[in-house]
């Protein structure tokens, strides 16, 4: 069987000529399942900005999808990294002991609500929510989730039997576990006020609880819709949800995995509902770059036995290090604070242009997780993938990166050490951006 040659395909426009090499080699053998939004190759990064093989500098919006909370290359992880790397990488931790995985464990429940005690540790986002469902699974001997739509929680079949964003994503890989889905709260695309909204789901979500005959283990939620298009639920909601949860006897688990530490300003989203939830999955910006998933309950519910749930590198030593300095550098700087600050600079600036803006349909979000939804039109809020596509496009080649969400959304998830000025450039870039597109149609 002859292999086809395989060419790189260049998203916007052509980049320069160290990068083209690069990405000639990478379209020979890695997997063409990847979501490459750019030609971009990553050389180094510092601070909020990062730069590509070619020498060119981009102010990061979008922190390596949600991962550098604190920054790119921050010296305080670094440091830390650099010192146990002289001591030992990996010791096999749920097999046996260590003090690092311990002290980042400690640190991070003294960061949660109190009743929140217990930690499994894991490598990644999608493995943090595996451990919620089984635990949930095997906490409660029921069977059903329910999840929402949209929502995204991982890919691995677990995860993925609740995650429902892109079609993509679950294509020939039923069957799947037992999860039904019902409406996630988007105000905007069901064209319903907040409380019309809130009823509307709440209603679903009682409907979905009763068809499961009493055998529904858990709720799978994320305080703030992620890949499904940065959507920030009516607080009423939330709250309806948790009783509808205690009503029914049902856990609540949510998925922090990105709107966690501190992004939304509190350090996890759902502090912003005032609602406690039962179980919570985070990774991403706990380890700062570095493979690093956690999983907390009450000890009364993660109550599993021994060998009912365990893996090789949860608790690696180097990412626990990074984890334990992160967690320390993101509430010595404050950086929750930081986040709703700019975040409400951000959102004003787009809101007062979205007035004159032909293709902002929605501006929403909480701390430093804004969307921008584009639309093709203002009044029937068609969606607009290609106009989006060229924004991105438009705003990569004017030194700025930017990630899509949802059908039609720009997510705006910058480091939460962004400055003033810096905020201000991206705010000018972006709507530039935008100008430029609408100018074209």
């Amino acid at each position: 069987m002859t292999k086809s040659i395989q060419k790189p395909k260049f998203i916007c426009r052509k980049p320069g000529p160290k990068s083209v090499k690069i990405l000639e080699r990478d379209a020979k053998i890695m997997s063409p399942s990847f979501t490459r939004e750019y030609s971009f190759v990553y050389d180094h990064a510092k601070g909020n900005y990062i730069w590509d093989v070619d020498g060119r500098k981009y102010l990061d919006f979008a922190s390596s999808v949600a991962v550098m909370n604190i920054g790119h290359t921050n010296p305080i992880v670094t440091k830390a990294i650099a010192s146990q790397l002289k001591k030992g990488l990996h010791c096999g931790f749920t097999d046996f002991y260590a003090e690092i995985p311990l002290r980042f464990s400690e640190k991070l429940v003294s960061l949660l609500p109190k009743h929140l005690d217990t930690v499994f540790l894991s490598n990644s986002g999608t493995e943090a929510v595996e451990c919620a469902y089984k635990c949930v699974r095997w906490h409660s001997n029921k069977k059903w989730f329910i999840a929402f739509d949209p929502c995204f929680h991982g890919r691995t079949m677990g995860s993925l039997s609740m995650t429902h964003s892109q079609p993509v994503q679950r294509d020939r890989f039923e069957p799947f576990l037992p999860v039904k889905h019902v409406p996630y709260p988007y105000s905007y695309r069901l064209d319903m006020s907040e409380k019309q909204t809130t009823a509307f789901c709440l209603a679903e979500l009682e409907t979905a609880f009763s068809t499961t005959k009493e055998d529904c283990a858990g709720v799978m939620f994320e305080s703030v819709s992620g890949e499904g298009g940065y959507i920030v639920p009516p607080k009423d909601f939330v709250k309806g949800l948790r009783k509808l949860c205690s009503d029914y006897g049902v856990l609540l688990c949510v998925d922090e995995v990105q709107s966690g530490c501190y992004r939304t300003g509190s350090f996890l989203a759902i502090e912003n509902f005032a609602v406690k939830p039962d179980i919570v999955a985070l990774s991403k910006a706990i380890g700062s770059g570095l493979p690093l998933g956690a999983t907390i309950a009450n000890r009364s519910i993660m109550d599993w036995p021994s060998g009912s749930h365990a893996n090789t590198f949860g608790g690696n030593l180097l990412a626990c290090a990074g984890g334990l300095a992160t967690l320390d550098f993101l509430k010595k700087k404050k950086l929750g604070t930081n986040a709703k600050r700019m975040g409400v600079l951000i959102k004003s600036k787009f809101e007062k242009f979205q007035s004159k803006s032909n293709l902002l349909g929605d501006v929403r979000g909480l701390g430093l997780m804004i969307g921008l939804e584009i639309v093709k039109d203002k009044e029937t809020k068609e969606i607009a993938r290609e106009e989006r596509r060229k924004i991105l496009c438009k705003a990569s080649e004017k030194g700025m990166i930017l990630l899509p969400c949802g059908k039609s959304v720009i997510r705006i998830a910058p480091p939460l050490t962004l400055s003033k000025k810096e905020a201000l450039h991206g705010i000018e870039i972006l709507q530039e951006a935008i100008e430029e597109t609408e100018a074209e149609l």
